[in-house]
C-alpha cells in the first residue's frame, strides 16, 4: 500500500511544471484584458503607453508559454527515461527477444551475419 501512495505523490519537478503551466494560462487569459486597457489608454491620449502595455502583455504571455512548453517537454523526457530504465531485456542482447524472419518473399535479399553489420570502434 505504501508503494502505491509513493507513486501517486508528485515530485518537485511535476509541481513546477504545473505551476509554470498555470501561470502561462493566466498570462494568456490576461492578454484580452491588457488589450482593452491599451485601447482605453490610447483613446485617452497615451498612445506609447498603450502600445507598451499591449506589446508587453503579448511578449510576457509568449515567453510564459515557451517556458511552460520547454519545462513540460523536459519533465516528459525525464519520466520516459525513468520508465524505460525499469525494463530489463532477456538474454543480455539489445534485441534478444526479437527474432528475424527466416524466409523472405524477395529473391534478391542478402542475408547478413551479425558480424557483418556490427562495427565496434
Amino acid at each position: 500500500m505504501t508503494d502505491l501512495r509513493a507513486e501517486r505523490m508528485w515530485d518537485r519537478s511535476a509541481k513546477t511544471v504545473i505551476t509554470v503551466t498555470l501561470l502561462a494560462l493566466l498570462l494568456v487569459a490576461a492578454v484580452p484584458v491588457a488589450t482593452l486597457v491599451a485601447i482605453v489608454m490610447m483613446l485617452l491620449g497615451h498612445v506609447i503607453g498603450g502600445l507598451a502595455v499591449l506589446g508587453g502583455s503579448v511578449l510576457v504571455a509568449a515567453v510564459a508559454v515557451a517556458v511552460a512548453g520547454m519545462s513540460g517537454m523536459r519533465h516528459l523526457r525525464r519520466l520516459l527515461a525513468s520508465a524505460s530504465s525499469h525494463i530489463v531485456q532477456r538474454g543480455g542482447g539489445l534485441h534478444a527477444d526479437v527474432g528475424e524472419p527466416l524466409e523472405s518473399d524477395y529473391p534478391d535479399v542478402v542475408r547478413l551475419d551479425r558480424s557483418d553489420y556490427t562495427d565496434i570502434r
